[in-house]
């Protein structure tokens, strides 16, 4: 199942993360270059450089093919915001050598909620696995 899906683990490049409020995805991780620049709890902007594990990102390949990732629609936010706080949106990219998968998430998007849990899900285990490998 896995050799012949859409996306192929061999083909697999890179992982973008980027998460933020509103327009200011100020958090960004990119595992091709390792760049990671993150807020910390005091305001303060870090960069840092962490190197996933090839296990780690077959773990996260694995996981999108089993929820169903490549089938997200690309754009799931939900305009603009209604009232004066910007809403926390993620933004995750999947790079294989001849295509990519990106979804954009707002946190309070009400469209199918299978769909929103997949691609929260998805943002969680990548932020869960950048933060694990910033650790170690």
């Amino acid at each position: 199942m896995f050799k012949n899906a859409p996306f192929r683990f061999a083909d697999f490049e890179s992982i973008v993360l980027k998460y933020g409020e509103g327009d200011d995805l100020v958090n960004q991780f990119d595992s091709k270059t390792g760049l990671y620049r993150f807020l910390n709890k005091q305001d303060s902007l870090v960069v840092d450089t962490v190197r996933l594990r090839k296990d780690d990102v077959q773990y996260l390949h694995g996981k999108a093919t089993q929820l169903g990732f490549w089938n997200l629609p690309d754009d799931m936010t939900t305009g603009e915001p209604d009232g004066t706080t910007p809403v926390a949106r993620f933004y995750l990219q999947f790079n294989y050598k001849e295509k990519s998968k990106e979804v954009t998430l707002d946190a309070d998007f009400n469209g199918n909620t299978k769909m929103r849990d997949v691609a929260k899900t998805m943002v969680d285990e990548a932020m869960r696995l950048v933060n694990d490998a910033r650790i170690r």
